[in-house]
């Protein structure tokens, strides 16, 4: 009787065990909400921000699957008016692009401020954590513009605890080979700057879930 309870017992545990890593095993579910930058402007679906995000950590052994919810010519208001049904239940992680259309239109920057904060707070309310992904204003748009713009991303990460990465064109705006026709989106080459510039902050947010 003892030695059929001892066998109960080891069957349970086992179950137990194997419900646990089933749990701990299962794929993380992101998502890359942006603009055009993060959509992949006049590239092939592969060679997009979101598609080579998630080729690179798996290659660095995360179960995960990025979602491309990148919409060219969003700007934050365009993005806040879609972010609660573009972000769906279940999702671990959201990477948060958007701004640079904003810029680009010169829309107030207490306007751009004003809807991320927004967008921020209703995942924080959800309970999805966020990596904030920051941008600059051009030069051309003056310095009193450029202090007030860029500084939204920093302030908001702060305000919300949130990991940043500083600016998405890191490396990438201005230089030779890694821009479409346009000069200003990147080719295929570009975005693997992109990934590698951005990979260590997105990474560790990732571990931090898997924790």
């Amino acid at each position: 009787m003892a030695l059929k309870h001892l066998f109960a017992s080891a069957a349970l545990a086992m179950s137990l065990s194997m419900a646990a890593s089933s749990a701990f095993a299962e794929t993380l579910k992101l998502v890359g909400f942006g603009d055009s930058l993060m959509a992949g402007y006049q590239l092939g679906p592969q060679d997009s921000f979101a598609a080579k995000l998630e080729a690179a950590l798996k290659a660095r052994g995360h179960d995960v699957t990025v979602a491309n919810a990148g919409v060219s010519g969003d700007t934050t208001a365009a993005g806040l008016s879609r972010i609660d049904w573009s972000v769906p239940d279940g999702t671990n992680l959201v990477v948060l692009e958007l701004g640079a259309n904003d810029m680009l239109r010169g829309l107030p920057p207490e306007q751009t401020r004003k809807n991320l904060d927004t967008m921020l707070k209703r995942l924080s309310d959800r309970g999805i954590p966020v990596v904030l992904v920051g941008m600059m204003a051009a030069p051309n748009l003056g310095p009193a513009y450029g202090k007030a713009y860029n500084a939204i991303f920093p302030d908001l990460a702060k305000k919300y605890g949130v990991p940043l990465v500083p600016f998405f064109l890191d490396g990438v705006i201005g230089v030779p080979g890694l821009q479409i026709e346009d000069g200003m989106h990147p080719n295929p080459k570009g975005v693997d700057v992109m990934v590698e510039r951005s990979l260590p902050v997105i990474e560790r947010a990732v571990q931090d879930l898997s924790s």
